[in-house]
């Protein structure tokens, strides 16, 4: 059993950045796929980013996403950290921390895929 809190959303200009973070508990943090989700009013759940838990860290990005947002871990300190720049009023959505503990070797994109769940943080963007 792994508990994800996410932190760091809030309201930003159109072109600025935010930090998002996500706090996991559980000893066996570095065996998790991690990923990030957003869901905007009257939208399905999207995929954002997701990064491997294996030592290449491989990572994987949503199309709508791709060259503004970054996501890593620090096995450490128990995080996973989306760095959002460029920021677009369409980014706005509550955005989910999610964990894969299926040891798979890819990136899942499916929320399927996923065992455990944060509560969200919402992100608006908007001048």
């Amino acid at each position: 059993q792994v508990q994800l809190v996410e932190s760091g959303g809030g309201l930003v200009q159109p072109g600025g950045s935010l930090r998002l973070s996500c706090a996991a508990s559980g000893r066996t943090f570095s065996s998790y796929g991690m990923g990030w989700f957003r869901q905007a009013p009257g939208k399905e759940r999207e995929f954002v980013a997701g990064i491997g838990w294996t030592f290449l860290n491989r990572v994987a990005y949503g199309d709508s996403v791709k060259g503004r947002f970054t996501i890593s871990r620090d096995n450490a300190k128990n995080m996973v950290t989306l760095q959002m720049n460029s920021l677009k009023p369409e980014d706005t959505a509550v955005y989910y921390c999610a964990a894969d503990d299926s040891g798979r070797v890819y990136i899942p994109k499916a929320e399927t895929e996923y065992d455990y769940w944060g509560q969200g943080t919402q992100v608006t963007v908007s001048s």
